[in-house]
């Protein structure tokens, strides 16, 4: 009985699933690639804000404990 309901659920959360995935609005090679561009050249500046406040900040520490 119990796997009857649990069969059930699982065969009705994967008919949800698809009838969601029909909504969906994929994007177009253009706006992937943009997108793409977007994300690369953001993590790109974020590591080297990162990296530069690294530096200074070990710098200055090593100024300081001297």
């Amino acid at each position: 009985m119990q796997n009857k309901k649990f069969f059930g659920k699982v065969i009705n959360f994967i008919k949800e699933a698809i009838t969601e995935l029909k909504k969906v609005v994929w994007p177009n090679r253009k706006d992937l690639k943009n997108s793409t561009i977007v994300v690369i050249s953001t993590i790109i500046i974020s590591s080297v804000f990162v990296g530069v406040i690294d530096l200074v900040f070990v710098r200055l520490l090593t100024f300081i404990i001297k």
